[in-house]
């Protein structure tokens, strides 16, 4: 068995993340170490003060940064320095190991030489709306697949997809292609699926490596993420300008819409609609951000600190 390392990058942990330590710690894949790159020594201190997990766990190292210094590629390139073994795992503070197997599943395709990266399925939370849910499912299917720069024209977009809330990586083919970029807003994961996908490697998706992971997000903070998402966007055609994401947005609504109006849930679609208006709206302007004035741009942003350092 090949060592595998985690890392996660974290910022005002609570006790979910003791729970997250604890299910990382009883795979059936034994992780070597767990690599924690934390957002401002204070929060991680008052954690510290919930337990002694960092006693209790050898293999856990922790490195702190200040929050004007986090940058979402950055500081996760930072994170894989850290660490040694052939095959690493991004994760995200709020994606929690549906069972015992999910490393194991999730990096088995790494095996072989053609595969750069390997991402899991993302289910819905207990608190989760049915929206929510929904999305989940479509976004997640529970049958897994693989893709090549073959599935461009079929897939679009997706050919691209890959999240690091849960996704397995080949450390020599990492290092071949460069490594995560190192000042994005966004979308690190899917700029580094796309250089692979284009360099003539493949991407699986692996439905049997599940999380549970989801955001409930209110109308205006879907408007700050999806502005973020189109700067992304913007400010990598290289990667985007070629594939469009609206189809995939408008498949996802009318889907939706669909399965609320069958499952007697119709009371729910004005609220879908007026969330997809907040998301489209946040993309456009987004898109076209270097039209904006600064101060409309730190308005509309999730990401203030990437503007700071831009």
């Amino acid at each position: 068995m090949k060592k595998i390392d985690v890392i996660i990058p974290v910022y005002k942990p609570g006790r979910d993340f003791l729970a997250l330590i604890d299910r990382l710690e009883h795979q059936t894949a034994a992780v070597h170490k767990i690599i924690i790159m934390n957002t401002e020594r204070k929060y991680f201190a008052r954690l510290e003060g919930e337990g002694s997990f960092l006693k209790e766990y050898s293999n856990i190292c922790v490195h702190h940064l200040a929050k004007k210094d986090f940058d979402h590629g950055r500081t996760r390139r930072q994170g894989v320095e850290y660490s040694d073994a052939p095959v690493f795992v991004m994760m995200t503070m709020d994606a929690m190991p549906v069972d015992e197997y999910m490393i194991e599943k999730l990096t088995a395709p790494l095996e072989r030489e053609d595969v750069a990266v390997s991402y899991g399925r993302q289910t819905a939370g207990k608190d989760s709306g049915e929206i929510e849910r929904f999305t989940r499912r479509f976004n997640y299917p529970a049958k897994g697949c693989e893709k090549s720069s073959e599935d461009m024209e079929r897939l679009g977009i997706k050919t691209f997809f890959c999240s690091n809330v849960c996704a397995a990586y080949r450390r020599d083919i990492y290092d071949r292609l460069g490594g995560f970029i190192d000042h994005t807003i966004f979308n690190e994961d899917m700029i580094y699926a796309a250089g692979a996908i284009k360099a003539g490697y493949k991407i699986v998706y692996e439905a049997g490596a599940k999380v549970e992971h989801c955001h409930n997000y209110t109308y205006r903070q879907q408007f700050h993420r999806n502005f973020d998402l189109g700067v992304s966007q913007a400010d990598h055609p290289e990667v985007f300008g070629a594939v469009s994401s609206e189809g995939e947005g408008a498949a996802l609504m009318k889907k939706t819409t669909a399965y609320l109006w069958k499952n007697k849930k119709k009371r729910l679609i004005p609220g879908l609609y007026i969330s997809s208006c907040f998301k489209y709206a946040g993309y456009l302007l987004g898109k076209h951000y270097k039209c904006l004035p600064k101060k409309l741009v730190l308005q509309c942003t999730m990401s203030k600190e990437y503007w700071r350092q831009k």
